[in-house]
């Protein structure tokens, strides 16, 4: 199984297009000392012919013209993308099924809340279905195991399991419409088992780390974590307001409780941070903090990046 990672920032991307913060002025003065990103996006395929998405983020358009693979490769529209899997309905992991609407054939695979709040709520997204068949919707539930389906029906030969990592929905979906959906169904990792056997963890927005989730990562061959925020209370300093890195549902990489620290031990998985949002000190390859993440064994990720199991 091939893992692109098209994307690796927060949402906002980095630099973020209405921040004037210090990583944000350094990097459009060209001082910085670290790379810009665009928002988190990740693919894969077991044949580099057929691809599927993890999510769709605003920047996709991009990401697919600066990826070859993703291009169309044979007639004149005939994308390589055949279908995509969501993790939550946050506006930077669904915007881009919209960049999608070209009548191209594809299959979504979501819980049903999540495709309740994109296709009964949000009358943008019936554009994914002015054709019969244009996108076909695959439920699955948080603990199953599903097979990943293109949206022919082909079996890629990848199975995904579905974590609940968090029961909160994105502030746009009402209280009442809440309370129809389920809870756990809002929020969910994934560990992605290649054909080969090896195993990838997708964990872009992680709220807390009980000890079965850590189970989980220390079973797995790659780990894609959460690095959304250096420190808990990151967005107070800088901007002098704002919710904590917890609130917002993200275990920051630094203190005696975060990853850096809580993850200490883990020994078997390639560990990456992705997912990282433009004010977290980290991306400074000059900086303390970037050191301090290299050396307990971490990894950041950078758009482009290309890895196999």
């Amino acid at each position: 199984m091939r893992i692109k990672i098209l994307g690796s920032a927060a949402g906002g991307a980095f630099p973020q297009w209405n921040c004037a913060c210090p990583n944000c002025r350094s990097l459009r003065a060209g001082t910085f000392q670290g790379k810009a990103r665009s928002q988190t996006q990740v693919a894969i395929s077991t044949d580099n012919r057929s691809w599927f998405l993890l999510g769709a983020s605003p920047d996709l358009r991009y990401q697919i013209e600066s990826t070859p693979e993703l291009q169309p490769q044979n007639g004149i529209r005939q994308s390589p993308i055949t279908g995509a899997m969501l993790a939550n309905a946050d506006i930077d992991h669904v915007l881009g099924l919209l960049l999608l609407r070209e009548l191209q054939p594809l299959r979504i695979h979501a819980t049903a809340s999540i495709r309740r709040i994109l296709c009964e709520d949000n009358s943008m997204f019936a554009m994914l279905h002015r054709l019969t068949n244009q996108a076909t919707w695959t439920n699955f539930a948080p603990g199953e195991t599903f097979a990943l389906r293109d949206s022919f029906e082909k079996d890629s030969g990848i199975r995904v399991r579905a974590l609940s990592l968090a029961q909160h929905f994105p502030a746009y979906v009402s209280t009442d419409r809440q309370q129809s959906l389920k809870a756990k169904e809002s929020s969910l990792g994934f560990i992605i088992e290649s054909p080969a056997g090896k195993s990838l963890a997708y964990m872009p927005a992680v709220p807390d780390i009980g000890d079965e989730l850590m189970k989980e990562f220390d079973s797995a061959d790659l780990l894609l974590l959460d690095g959304t925020f250096w420190s808990d209370d990151e967005l107070i300093r800088i901007q002098g307001s704002g919710q904590t890195a917890r609130k917002m549902g993200h275990v920051p990489v630094s203190g005696p409780e975060g990853t850096l620290v809580r993850l200490a031990h883990l020994r078997r998985p390639r560990k990456i941070y992705l997912h990282i949002n433009n004010t977290n000190p980290m991306l400074n390859e000059a900086g303390p903090e970037y050191r301090q993440v290299r050396d307990a064994g971490w990894e950041i990720a950078e758009d482009g990046w290309q890895f196999d199991l």
